[in-house]
């Protein structure tokens, strides 16, 4: 429902309030007042009665979702959140099966990879468009990674899956002709198919409407194009070429999109997709609101964006049938819940990002030890998952080949407070009488823990975790925030001493390289200068985080996937041994659906429940 229809129906009900509530002697003059009104309305009064209205837009194919907050931006090159808008608008040169994890033709319909594995050709499907009718060719594709991906004044997360070698350069492109384009690459590079692969590699932007602002510069030095497309601007003008287009967006309220008549994927009948004509995207921060608003058959889909909370999927496996929805179960989640400490040692406008006490703590092999053998996570599984959580010992998704597990000789750190005491003391720590704990110079271990305040799992995981690390004699002042402003946080001002967060997953470990890349846009633990922030002084990465950047490089090189494996079960080892994260305990994927939706294919390796959003149709309308 538009802003428009909504407004329209409160009139109606505003009219006939007042139709209720006037004399009947003076009904007969009120009557000729509504019908004037009716007469100057894009259609006629059929009922007083607001359950038994319907509009034209109630009556398309449309599926009504969830999104847990506002969009940050309609410009995927700043995109630093998921979900977002781009799981339904854009498309890459490839795409991920979430059901296979394989890598299918997408934009292109085709591609050659030369035998020494350093020239790949795409092929553009024919008559490719965008959603405003322009032609969607080669020009794009080069658009796309020379001048955006590849344009060191646009910081972007897209960089880092990209850049090859020692030297971090990236691939040389050309256009063939209007259908074809060419990567040559320095050395081979194993994961360049996954990096063209949507909806988390590169997805392909549109020259015509975005070159100009790549040209020009603002006031403030930047590229115009770093401020183009934010949430603010009219989504009608965004052009786009996925399944949908926007058509409206009411900030804090709905994303309503609609069919791009010009997206080229058909059935296997031949019809166009996507079969859905609208997606509705409600923007509901509260998990109990978005439970409610399924059971009550406001929404159709429930744990695409994250996999249910445990006691939700109990209650909604018991009403199923009375419900008309379907609770899949597809195995372990294929992301990676996490709390890590800032480790960041740098300085911003004279001052240290992180109070130098804290820092000393925070960059403490033996103090992160003692935090992650002090977290009870089988408790959190116990109380907060009912058993159905999967505890984590690798950032690497558990569905992926590269997969290391502790029966592979993984270090694990199982619950051991006596252990964690000891690691403390051993560093300089002290307790007092009271059991408080104090560093070597007689301070207060004290610092702020941070999640997001709309995922009531992590909510109750932080909760638990500042229980236990005070029986480790450490004072954790606990806060909720909204996503968005946890992400500006962490990927902007570097305001903060320790989060809990999530991180979506996949198959192949390169996908991973803008968070464990120490240059990365996400490398959040240690955040680099980036494009277009204010200066950074003193940063530096450690001599680990090199040895990470040099496993990444080698194996992306790499082409044997036995070779592949040992190097990056080498990276999850070294992650585990110095901890720049502690892993914690995270979802089985389970997601409800309604019947009435059908074409799913569910499984838990994709981050988004709804991969083939194009395929999904709907057999009634509620």
């Amino acid at each position: 429902m538009t802003v428009e229809e909504s407004r329209v129906q409160r009139g109606w009900r505003w009219v006939c309030a007042i139709a209720r509530l006037a004399k009947p002697s003076s009904r007969g003059l009120l009557a000729a007042f509504l019908f004037a009104i009716a007469l100057l309305l894009p259609f006629t009064l059929a009922s007083c009665n607001a359950q038994d209205y319907k509009t034209q837009a109630a009556q398309v194919s449309q599926l009504v979702l969830t999104a847990p907050s506002d969009p940050q931006t309609f410009n995927y090159a700043n995109n630093q959140s998921f979900p977002n808008i781009f799981l339904f608008t854009y498309a890459g040169l490839t795409r991920e099966n979430g059901l296979t994890g394989e890598y299918e033709p997408d934009l292109a319909e085709s591609w050659t990879i030369s035998e020494d594995k350093k020239q790949v050709v795409f092929t553009l499907r024919p008559n490719l468009k965008w959603s405003d009718g322009m032609p969607l060719t080669a020009d794009d594709v080069i658009f796309t990674y020379q001048d955006v991906v590849f344009n060191p004044d646009v910081p972007t997360d897209m960089k880092d899956g990209i850049q090859i070698g020692v030297n971090k350069v990236f691939p040389k492109i050309r256009k063939l002709d209007e259908r074809r384009v060419e990567f040559t690459l320095p050395e081979p590079f194993a994961p360049l198919i996954a990096a063209t692969a949507g909806p988390t590699g590169i997805l392909i932007m549109p020259k015509h409407a975005l070159e100009e602002s790549v040209r020009s510069r603002g006031k403030d030095g930047n590229l115009k194009f770093i401020s183009t497309w934010a949430a603010n601007t009219d989504p009608t003008q965004i052009v786009t070429n996925g399944p949908y287009q926007l058509e409206a967006y009411v900030p804090g309220q709905r994303m309503i999109l609609k069919r791009n008549p010009y997206y080229w994927r058909k059935d296997e009948q031949g019809n166009a997709l996507p079969k859905a004509e609208r997606i509705i995207w409600q923007i509901i921060e509260n998990q109990d609101t978005q439970l409610l608003k399924f059971r009550s058959r406001e929404l159709d889909v429930i744990g695409d964006v994250r996999p249910l909370r445990p006691e939700y999927f109990s209650l909604l496996k018991k009403e199923e049938k009375r419900g008309d929805f379907k609770v899949h179960n597809g195995g372990p989640w294929s992301g990676v819940l996490y709390m890590a400490f800032n480790l960041n040692q740098a300085t911003k406008g004279g001052k240290p990002i992180v109070d130098l006490v804290k820092s000393r703590w925070f960059n403490n092999l033996a103090f992160r030890q003692a935090v992650a053998y002090a977290i009870n996570r089988e408790r959190i599984n116990n109380n907060i998952y009912r058993g159905l959580g999967v505890i984590q010992n690798s950032f690497i998704s558990v569905q992926s080949p590269f997969f290391r597990s502790p029966k592979d000789g993984l270090k694990v750190y199982n619950y051991d407070l006596g252990k964690a005491k000891d690691l403390l003391k051993n560093a300089g720590f002290k307790y007092d009488a009271r059991g408080q704990l104090f560093d070597s110079d007689g301070h207060r271990v004290r610092f702020t823990l941070t999640t997001n305040s709309n995922n009531l799992v992590r909510v109750g995981i932080g909760a638990q975790i500042r229980q236990d690390l005070g029986k480790l004699g450490m004072q954790v002042d606990y806060s909720t925030v909204n996503f968005n402003t946890l992400s500006e946080k962490l990927s902007t001002s570097r305001d903060w001493d320790a989060h809990i967060i999530g991180f979506t997953g996949g198959l192949e470990p390169h996908g991973l390289a803008n968070y464990w890349m120490s240059s990365g846009a996400s490398h959040y633990f240690n955040l680099a200068p980036q494009t277009g922030q204010p200066e950074l002084k003193g940063w530096q990465a450690t001599e680990w985080e090199k040895e990470i950047d040099r496993l990444f490089i080698e194996g992306a090189r790499e082409q044997d996937p036995l070779k592949r494996k040992k190097i990056y079960g080498e990276f999850q080892e070294l992650v585990q041994t110095q901890l720049p994260v502690i892993l914690l305990v995270n979802d089985s994927a389970s997601m409800a659906v309604r019947d009435r939706v059908d074409g799913l294919k569910y499984s838990g390796l994709p981050s988004w429940g709804l991969w083939n959003i194009e395929e999904l149709g709907v057999t009634q309308q509620k």
